[in-house]
């Protein structure tokens, strides 16, 4: 007996937060249950080349414009060749057009994912989102805050499910002497080197990516992940780094992103003369690799789906200062994973910073409880199986 067929359609498999989730789902997937593959309704990615290692084939329909005929009958001869039993769609224009080829595909059941509390739409997208309701089996929201969003849009209660994100979580890397029994039982271990014992001593990490980062030594580093749209509000941040700088001078910010916003917040950042305290280091592959040099990672966005940036700094051990929206609310435990402020409160997030710098261990504490959190409710085998319980329900019909 043949195996049931999941075609999974995404816009683009460039490097960003859905796409990261879309490839980990499809590579998790058990393949001696589903027969896997992928569509890119845009164009290709970074993440391409992973599926393909994995054995999952990869097809770029090429759509060209927002309103594009051409793709949509090309979306639609593939949809047929291909015959999904599953058809797993991911963000709006995916969302779209693979619901309105849905009728050439009858056999097939339609799941699609909503990875945001999608504010920003037009009218004439939500319009669209409700005349489509009809052709969807299920809808998968990556918080109860986006659900939430689309049940008071008009979805059902019984198409609504909430899968989280699943995070790749590593332990936090050790480079002081082994911790004893004590340290263990108030903190989590340290993840940054001990103090230099004598010369010849090999820089930690840490030292390291502030070097290379043309960062005092000294230096206490708010880190931000991020595509660079005005609903992230960087400007928060960086208003939190010009007032608190006066009183605590070792406070950084290094922005890791690009978006329409880069050249304003660069521009602002001058203007108020704190440039020598914000880096922006563009998009960035490896954005990863510069969490150890953060000791605590800020978001100030006014919507979010559930930030794959959170969790992530999260995973790494870093505790968190992010605005107090549903979805943050979900991953961030107030004064137990990190801190919550009030949206555009840039006063809330200086005292919490302060707090921070000031109360040594205490980024420790929250960091280890963030890491644990992550580990626990947010790992990757546990989102491919909510994925995979919704498909099993849904052909078992």
């Amino acid at each position: 007996m043949s195996k049931p067929r999941v075609v999974l359609l995404i816009p683009t498999l460039d490097r960003s937060g859905a796409e990261k989730q879309f490839t980990l789902l499809a590579t998790g997937l058990p393949r001696d249950e589903f027969d896997v593959r992928a569509i890119a309704l845009t164009r290709g990615g970074p993440y391409a080349d992973e599926l393909q290692a994995a054995g999952i084939p990869v097809t770029v329909i090429g759509k060209r414009a927002k309103f594009d005929p051409f793709s949509f009958w090309r979306l639609r001869a593939e949809l047929v060749r291909q015959a999904p039993d599953i058809l797993h769609t991911w963000l709006f224009s995916a969302n779209a057009y693979g619901r309105l080829c849905a009728h050439a595909i009858p056999r097939a059941k339609v799941v699609v994912s909503e990875r945001c509390v999608d504010s920003w739409k037009a009218n004439w997208q939500l319009w669209l989102d409700r005349r489509l309701i009809a052709r969807t089996d299920r809808l998968v929201g990556n918080s109860a805050s986006v659900v939430e969003f689309y049940r008071e849009l008009g979805v059902p209660s019984e198409k609504l499910v909430c899968v989280p994100n699943g995070i790749e979580c590593e332990p936090i890397e050790i480079e002081c002497e082994p911790p004893t029994p004590l340290t263990l039982a108030l903190s989590r271990p340290p993840k940054r080197r001990c103090p230099s014992q004598g010369e010849g001593t090999k820089p930690s990490r840490r030292e390291q990516l502030l070097a290379e980062l043309n960062l005092p030594p000294d230096s206490f580093v708010v880190g931000f992940i991020g595509r660079l749209a005005k609903q992230k509000r960087v400007e928060d941040l960086i208003w939190t780094v010009e007032i608190l700088r006066q009183i605590r001078p070792q406070l950084q910010l290094v922005v890791i992103g690009d978006g329409p916003e880069r050249e304003r917040l660069e521009r602002f950042a001058r203007d108020i003369h704190c440039d020598r305290h914000v880096t922006f280091l563009g998009h960035r592959e490896d954005a990863a690799r510069f969490l150890p040099a953060f000791d605590v990672f800020g978001l100030a966005s006014s919507f979010e789906g559930m930030s794959n940036s959170v969790m992530e700094a999260m995973s790494a051990g870093l505790p968190i200062v992010a605005s107090d929206i549903p979805p943050n609310r979900e991953l961030v435990v107030q004064s137990e994973t990190g801190f919550l402020f009030k949206l555009a409160d840039t006063v809330g997030i200086m005292q919490f910073v302060r707090r921070l710098i000031d109360e040594p261990g205490l980024a420790e504490q929250l960091g280890q409880a963030g890491q644990e959190r992550i580990q626990r409710e947010f790992n990757i085998p546990r989102m491919v199986e909510g994925y995979a319980s919704i498909y099993r329900e849904l052909l078992a019909r």
